[in-house]
Formats: C-alpha cells, sequence, structure tokens
C-alpha cells in the first residue's frame, strides 16, 4: 500500500512491509535565517501565528507558531535567505480565508489561490527574506495512512497503530 502526502496524487514513498523504510520521525522544526529577528515575528503575527519564545537580549534565536505547527527563526544564521531562502507548505482548513488575511495585512501573495493538477487549492506568499510558503488545502482523498494525520479532512481516516 503506497504512501501519499497530504493532497498529493501519484507520489509515492517507499514502503517496507507495511510500514515506512527507516527512520520514524515524530516531528520536524524548521529553522529560517532571518535578517530582523523581531521584524519577522511581526510578519508572522500578520499572518495569524503568534510568538512562543524567544532567546536573547534582543532576541537572536526563537520560535513562532500556529496550532501544532512551529517554525524556528534564527538572526543571520542556519540556513539561505533572498534566493536561496527555504520553500515550505502549511496546510490550512481554507485558503481563501488565508489569502483575504494575507491582503487585508499587506503580505506578499506571488501566487493567489489556485486549484492544482496534484488536489490541493494552494497560494504562494514570500517573507521578506525571500522564503516562501505553499499555503493549501487537500482535495478530498481515499488513501490510509499509518500515522498520525494533523490536517484536516472531510472525511474520516482509518489508522492502524
Amino acid at each position: 500500500m503506497p504512501e501519499h502526502f497530504p493532497g498529493a496524487r501519484g507520489l509515492k514513498l517507499s514502503v517496507t512491509g507495511g510500514k515506512l523504510a527507516g527512520m520514524r520521525a515524530h516531528a520536524i522544526t524548521p529553522i529560517l535565517n532571518v535578517s530582523d529577528f523581531n521584524a519577522s515575528v511581526a510578519w508572522f503575527e500578520r499572518l495569524g501565528w503568534r510568538r512562543l519564545w524567544d532567546y536573547g537580549e534582543p532576541p537572536t534565536f526563537g520560535a513562532v507558531g500556529s496550532g501544532a505547527c512551529e517554525l524556528f527563526l534564527c538572526l543571520d544564521g542556519q540556513g539561505g535567505r533572498d534566493a536561496g531562502g527555504a520553500w515550505m507548505s502549511i496546510w490550512v482548513d481554507d485558503v481563501d480565508e488565508v489569502h483575504q488575511r494575507c491582503l487585508d495585512q499587506g503580505i506578499d501573495v506571488i501566487l493567489p489561490p489556485t486549484d492544482e493538477p496534484w488536489g490541493v487549492r494552494e497560494m504562494h506568499v514570500r517573507h521578506p527574506d525571500g522564503h516562501v510558503f505553499r499555503i493549501s488545502r487537500s482535495a478530498p482523498h481515499d488513501h490510509d495512512h499509518d500515522h498520525e494525520h494533523p490536517h484536516d479532512h472531510d472525511h474520516e481516516h482509518p489508522h492502524a497503530h
């Protein structure tokens, strides 16, 4: 039985005996290199996220979060910016609602909400340091998962643990 990431049609991960091969991670926290820590926190707050914690005076490292998701922000370190910035997908319940918030808050929307052929509705926003966020919602799909599935769907998932 192939595994798919949220909403992706036809993209498969290697499986062994019905379980994912190799390490079984329980969480991942991306670290973004930012040029202005406090301005980046403010940008995420405009997107609807909140400051979780910070370190240093003034802060040079910390986290922002939304729901169960968090990102670390690192001032002038740990990764690239501008053309070398990170791309990340954020799964939400309503892409169009997020799009309106971004317009209201003056956030740089580089792709308006679009129904993609791979089965997601997504939009793209650019952080001032060049990081791009693909804000997406899965189309309804019918496949099993052998992991906790934090994104919402309009249907139940039979999870075997």
